[in-house]
């Protein structure tokens, strides 16, 4: 079907703004709230320039170690007696982003009483879990490459396979 359009004839049943396909994100479950752009490139770059000096270690799992590396401050759970142990201090070089995120969230900075950054090599995979209950509100800060998330409702019905729930955003390259 021809239609009359300003920039001339067009093959289409509606006229769509192509930037208006990708104006929405995806609503994300309950709870859940994005912010594109959170950081700007320059504090991006200040914090990966410290991250990358950390003392990266392999996630262990009761029996299984994870191909992630994290490192972990103000607490680190202890997946094979199930409780939250000591860490080190959140140091000084997260103040501000742990008061950014605060702020965002509406939240007392001091609220935020853990940080655990995680290090994803490509090919690195990243199974279905859930949090643990000693952490309330999760909040995340993607660096330097592509994020997705993948939610499913917990618990799932019995017998069924849960349906996911995907929201993916790509970070802007340094």
């Amino acid at each position: 079907m021809l239609g009359a359009h300003p920039a001339g004839p067009v093959r289409h049943t509606i006229w769509v703004i192509q930037a208006q396909l990708f104006a929405a994100l995806p609503a994300g479950p309950p709870g859940f709230t994005y912010a594109r752009e959170f950081l700007s490139i320059a504090q991006e770059a200040q914090l990966l320039e410290v991250i990358r000096t950390l003392p990266f270690e392999e996630a262990q799992y009761k029996e299984w170690r994870a191909r992630r590396r994290i490192v972990s401050f103000g607490g680190r759970y202890d997946f094979t007696h199930q409780e939250l142990t000591q860490a080190p201090p959140i140091p000084e070089f997260l103040q501000p982003l742990r008061a950014r995120l605060a702020d965002w969230a509406g939240v007392p900075g001091e609220r935020i009483e853990h940080a655990m950054i995680a290090e994803y090599r490509p090919s690195t995979p990243l199974g279905w879990h859930r949090d643990v209950p000693q952490f309330e509100d999760v909040l995340g800060v993607s660096l330097l490459g592509h994020a997705r998330l993948r939610f499913r409702p917990w618990p799932p019905a019995p017998g069924a396979r849960a349906p996911g729930k995907s929201i993916s955003s790509r970070a802007r390259r340094t």
